[in-house]
């Protein structure tokens, strides 16, 4: 069980950040656009990790303050809700 949820937050967290770098790539060529929402979900849902990999590793929404102060935010709230529920598991 524990090794689907790792593979499955590996496969989510490259798919924001293929998303982030896709939309860059967009950017750079006057492409159209992934909505900022689509990546923010992705960034919800546990891709936390590829949304803040994303804005550093391709210089992505840098300049946009929700996404410097809510992408490590997601991350954080990610982070300690998987230590949680792991530290449960183990106690149960």
């Amino acid at each position: 069980m524990g090794t689907v949820i790792w593979i499955a937050l590996a496969i989510l967290n490259l798919v924001t950040f293929g998303l982030m770098a896709y939309d860059k790539h967009c950017a750079k060529a006057r492409k159209w656009r992934i909505p900022e929402k689509t990546l923010f979900i992705a960034a919800a849902c546990f891709g936390g990790l590829g949304g803040v990999l994303g804005m550093t590793v391709c210089h992505h929404k840098t300049r946009h303050w929700y996404f410097r102060l809510f992408f490590p935010l997601l991350l954080i709230f990610q982070v300690a809700l998987l230590a949680f529920g792991y530290r449960r598991l183990l106690n149960t």
